[in-house]
């Protein structure tokens, strides 16, 4: 058998979700036969959720240590990966939001621990997914790690976030549109691997928050469910796929580079949902629309909304070719330059 034909997949084994799901954690360990848990979590959450959850676990008779996430480095993953290995945790519980997922997913994933994904909002699709995004390491901007072996989504958690994470979380899962179409073109013009499940699934997301655009923007529970579960998709469609292709693409590259260019860049999903707006344009597609629904949601779609000056969108978009050279994307086509870019940002009104 030729290895290099396999296609290795790692999905989240079991998922809960619900309204006061997380007072269920300790009989969810004790299922799994946990006894000793290591919880990275925000400093922020740690006040008003997690340390509750560290003294219902030590009143029922779990070893527990826990240890604060400030940024998501590759220093502060290594940290947590020497605790691990001083500790060797049953499992490692991540509270908190993308930053803090994504350093419990890498440092439980190098030394093969069980991981469980504890959201506290819906920022974006990494709280079900198989890949963190990490500064500090060289090459792409997110690496493979290990699946959650369990998702807990507790709606009454989430709703207490402030809404702007939401909405960050929708800009991330609408921009899905752009980067299913930018792998069909690099199947096309590259002949790299596309996988028409995992595509679709991540475009049923983006599809979903879409029609229930209104219900989103009126910040009914229904809305937070709806956005929850699409999130949960789009991370699955990651760990089908094999690779972040379904979920990131040219908008995601602007998103990137904007990171690097801005001084003080705004939420990744924010980024994204402009870089949408704009890529859209580039693909002839109905940018309009795809505008409206955002703004409808609440999600920013202007640099005067984003608080980024004009000319670092102007330069973002310029450099985003260059930030992954391995993704192939609209921006190998369309090859901007400065004047380009400039009058791209102005046709569709992000500038």
């Amino acid at each position: 058998m030729d290895i290099g034909s396999i296609h290795h997949m790692q999905l989240p084994r079991e998922v809960f979700v619900g309204e006061g799901v997380l007072g269920q954690i300790n009989t969810i360990c004790k299922r799994f036969g946990f006894k000793s848990v290591f919880i990275l979590t925000g400093s922020h959450i740690f006040d008003i959720i997690t340390k509750d959850v560290i003294t219902s676990l030590r009143e029922d008779g779990f070893q527990v240590t826990h240890c604060i996430v400030r940024d998501s480095d590759i220093n502060t993953v290594d940290q947590a990966i020497n605790t691990i290995e001083n500790l060797k945790p049953d499992v490692v519980l991540g509270i908190g939001g993308g930053k803090v997922i994504d350093v419990a997913k890498l440092a439980a994933s190098e030394k093969t621990t069980p991981f469980m994904s504890i959201p506290t909002a819906l920022s974006h699709d990494g709280i079900s997914s198989s890949r963190a995004s990490i500064k500090g390491l060289t090459g792409p901007m997110s690496i493979e790690t290990q699946a959650p072996i369990v998702i807990i989504g507790d709606v009454r958690v989430i709703f207490r976030s402030p809404y702007r994470l939401t909405a960050s979380g929708c800009g991330d899962i609408i921009s899905k549109y752009i980067a299913v179409n930018d792998w069909k073109l690099a199947h096309k013009n590259r002949g790299e691997y596309y996988g028409d499940y995992a595509a679709n699934l991540a475009l049923m997301s983006a599809k979903l928050i879409m029609k229930y655009a209104n219900v989103i923007g009126e910040r009914k529970e229904e809305g937070l469910k709806i956005v929850l579960e699409a999130l949960l998709s789009c991370g699955v469609a990651i760990s089908i796929a094999g690779s972040s292709r379904p979920c990131s693409g040219s908008e995601h590259l602007f998103s990137h580079a904007l990171d690097l260019i801005a001084p003080k860049p705004a939420l990744h999903g924010e980024q994204c949902g402009v870089g949408s707006i704009m890529m859209a344009y580039l693909w002839k597609a109905n940018w309009k629309s795809l505008k409206d629904k955002l703004q409808t949601i609440g999600v920013p779609t202007t640099a005067k909304e984003l608080h980024v000056d004009e000319d670092c969108i102007i330069d973002a978009l310029v450099l985003a070719r260059d930030i992954r050279p391995d993704r192939y994307t609209i921006l190998n086509v369309k090859n901007l330059d400065k004047s380009a870019a400039k009058k791209l940002a102005s046709l569709t009104e992000v500038i």
